[in-house]
């Protein structure tokens, strides 16, 4: 594992509910999946912590902030309450606040895609180039999830390897995995190891938000083939 700059601010923990990163880490990446167990503590990018209502309302708020200088935001709010709308409420109401991060000097040291923390997702921005620099060659597990999304990798000079998205790949993987696998983590009430809790979130995301998503699209295409088939 790469070692984490203790000089990242410390958060203080929120009453029983510790800080969790729900991406996964990966040694020397540029936007490293950083885990809670990896930074041994409370050591996060710095984040507003959003007080947990006792009693669920069964609706969210987003905030947005700015995204920072190279960076953007993927998705909008509209996207998120669409897509968390397509669940079912039961799995949206312990969800209080989806908050767009904003992209600092100090957050670039342990960069992630998404965290949840408490009953809070955030959702972090990405170059506006849309191309990711890592300083390894990518996994196995790696090139199959830039794979299922379109998202393709690319060997570039000195060692170091490009990600590189289209728009419509970004999106389904912020849509589909990001925003789903935080999900997962909220709703996740009976596993307390790190690994047991990445092992359901991935699982959520892969049920309800790659194969759904996929299923939805499926859907449409054989209901408008049979209209033009039927009319044609």
């Amino acid at each position: 594992m790469r070692h984490i700059d203790q000089s990242l601010k410390a958060i203080s923990r929120a009453h029983n509910n510790s800080a969790r990163s729900s991406r996964k880490f990966v040694t020397l990446g540029k936007r490293a999946r950083i885990s809670s167990t990896a930074l041994r503590g409370p050591y996060l990018p710095p984040e507003n912590w959003h007080e947990p209502r006792e009693t669920p309302q069964g609706k969210f708020c987003v905030v947005m902030q700015p995204a920072g200088a190279g960076f953007r935001h993927v998705l909008t709010k509209d996207d998120v309450r669409e897509r968390l709308a397509r669940l079912p409420e039961w799995m949206v109401e312990p969800l209080q606040v989806v908050q767009f991060s904003q992209m600092t000097q100090k957050k670039r040291r342990s960069p992630c895609y998404g965290m949840q923390w408490g009953q809070t997702i955030y959702l972090y921005p990405i170059e506006e180039s849309r191309i990711e620099v890592f300083h390894a060659p990518p996994k196995p597990a790696q090139r199959i999830e830039a794979a299922m999304y379109g998202a393709r990798w690319q060997a570039a000079d000195a060692g170091r390897w490009h990600l590189v998205w289209t728009e419509d790949a970004i999106r389904d993987f912020y849509l589909n995995n990001v925003l789903i696998h935080e999900l997962g983590h909220i709703l996740d009430s009976r596993n307390t190891s790190h690994r047991d809790r990445e092992r359901y979130a991935e699982w959520f995301a892969l049920e309800m938000g790659y194969k759904a998503s996929r299923r939805a699209d499926l859907a449409e295409r054989a209901a408008a083939k049979y209209v033009v088939r039927r009319h044609g």
